[in-house]
């Protein structure tokens, strides 16, 4: 029994955390007494506006898994509707030396979610306790954000794909804009989902193939991936980011372009 004029309530499971039974806030306030509120939006003129329709919108993410790490792959193109608008950003970042993070859909969602990760990443070096974040600590995290915000109807349109090296082994994950998340050897979203993973399907069916699989290897499949995007995707673009993470950190490389060959143009109708 809970004591003579005691409180009967539990507090919250940690500092601005969920308390015990209640919705997980994202990113959440705290009232007086350490209770979560849920964030309220001020409606306007003409009640509180949405957009249900992203419109600065990036494309594919390809995510590979070999023996010694993970490489993500996206073009560096930021489509405004279906005008090529934005040539130069990337979409693929280093989070810390054991994740990289891809992104593909909306890229004002992205940077409003970009600022609470970052948050977390300084909160991580001021503590100075040797841990960062892990791979799939982040996965889970993004999936507990995603699947928050669809619960309100203010769903963030990105398709996610997360990757890193835990404890010695590479790690691999997406997580879509309802939340759904998933694990494999391979990952893509946008058309990736139907152009990059036919030319994978000896490692995306195979669930020890990557084992196999060399860095050199890995480099030279997204090479061709990226390629094929670029011939089939019109929201794509020649220019690429690629990130690496291996047991020795992170890599990327922002300069990366598609060898191009348009040697047979001449034969497509109406080139």
């Amino acid at each position: 029994m809970y004591p003579m004029g005691g409180n009967s309530m539990a507090g919250p499971f940690w500092s601005n955390g969920p308390a015990p039974g209640a919705f997980y806030n994202f990113p959440g306030s705290t009232a007086a007494g350490g209770a979560m509120q849920a964030r309220s939006d001020t409606p306007g003129e003409f009640g509180t506006q949405r957009s249900y329709y992203p419109v600065t919108t990036g494309t594919s993410v390809v995510g590979l898994m070999f023996k010694d790490g993970v490489i993500i792959a996206a073009d560096k193109l930021i489509s405004y509707g279906s005008l090529a608008r934005f040539h130069d950003v990337d979409r693929v970042y280093r989070i810390n030396d054991k994740t990289v993070l891809g992104i593909g859909g909306d890229f004002a969602d992205f940077q409003y979610i970009k600022r609470h990760i970052d948050q977390k990443v300084i909160d991580d070096q001021c503590l100075d306790d040797k841990n960062e974040m892990k791979p799939r600590s982040f996965y889970n995290w993004l999936t507990r954000v995603m699947y928050n915000r669809r619960s309100e109807f203010q769903p963030l349109y990105l398709d996610l794909v997360i990757g890193g090296m835990q404890d010695g082994e590479p790690f691999l994950g997406h997580v879509n804009l309802r939340g759904r998340s998933y694990t494999s050897n391979v990952v893509a979203t946008g058309y990736g989902t139907h152009l990059a993973l036919p030319l994978l399907r000896e490692y995306s069916e195979n669930p020890t193939a990557y084992q196999t699989l060399g860095q050199p290897e890995a480099n030279d499949l997204m090479k061709r991936v990226m390629e094929v995007l670029w011939y089939r995707d019109c929201r794509s673009d020649p220019k690429y980011s690629q990130a690496v993470c291996t047991a020795d950190g992170v890599k990327v490389d922002a300069d990366c372009f598609v060898a191009q060959n348009w040697e047979l143009a001449h034969t497509i109708k109406g080139y």
